[in-house]
């Protein structure tokens, strides 16, 4: 190395040392803005203080039936919980929501019957675009030992994607989602500007990480995206025959 060249090697690595000696600790502290305070529950599952309580076991003064938004929902509620009544068909929530974390818990009878699609068979439709089976479903099955098609068991994204594992309880035990909601954006003209987004636990696993939607969910044929604002959430009464299930403790906070 000539002396040139040494000369700017000593002059950089000096001028580094400056710097590095300058700088402190709170140039990398950020402290506003201050995130706001939630206070979270006593126990696990439970509401945290900014929660909307969708289902306190009580009474239905959150939900509407889905044929007639001006009616109200008419599951039964009885001992903290709320049963699907096939008969009248699904029902949604009064509010529309674009972002949210949700938490949902349900349970298919201990007798329940049946086998495949056919066995506590429901959804929870993370935006509801529609009447009927309209929107983006994640799939409520008994799925303990219960075989059927993949994209179709507990915790898929129905049609699209099956879940990562199967973390179903036996029949008659609570079964808990707990789902991150990123809603689709369009643009103006309608087109789609970002997919949704889920990311997803069943009783406390990883079971949708992140995932992209196709569109809106298909019985038939695939998924696709129709423009659409903030939407409902809602909950589906199957047609199949085998004994209705429950939900309870329903909360979500919007992002």
């Amino acid at each position: 190395m000539n002396g040139k060249h040494f000369a700017f090697a000593a002059i950089s690595l000096l001028s580094t040392t400056m710097i590095k000696a300058q700088a402190k600790p709170e140039d990398t502290e950020v402290w506003k803005p201050v995130p706001k305070v939630v206070t979270p529950a006593k126990t696990i599952g439970e509401a945290p203080s900014d929660a909307i309580i969708l289902f306190n076991g009580k009474n239905l003064d959150e939900w509407v039936d889905v044929k007639d938004t001006t009616t109200a929902a008419k599951w039964l509620v009885k001992h903290d919980e709320l049963t699907v009544n096939k008969s009248s068909g699904n029902i949604q929530t009064k509010r529309r929501f674009t972002d949210y974390q949700l938490h949902i818990e349900w349970r298919v009878p201990k007798n329940i019957t049946g086998k495949g699609q056919a066995r506590g068979n429901s959804g929870v439709f993370l935006a509801s675009t529609g009447a009927g089976d309209d929107g983006y479903e994640m799939q409520v099955l008994d799925s303990y030992e219960n075989e059927t098609y993949v994209n179709g068991q507990a915790a898929s994204i129905y049609k699209q994607h099956p879940p990562l594992v199967n973390a179903s309880r036996k029949p008659g035990e609570w079964q808990v989602y707990d789902v991150i909601w990123t809603a689709p954006r369009f643009n103006e003209d309608g087109s789609l500007k970002s997919p949704a987004r889920v990311t997803a636990f069943h009783n406390g696993v990883l079971v949708q990480n992140n995932y992209e939607l196709q569109g809106a969910t298909r019985y038939i044929g695939k998924a696709e995206y129709k423009q659409h604002g903030p939407s409902p959430i809602k909950l589906q009464a199957h047609g199949d025959k085998s004994e209705p299930l429950s939900f309870r403790n329903i909360w979500v906070r919007e992002l």
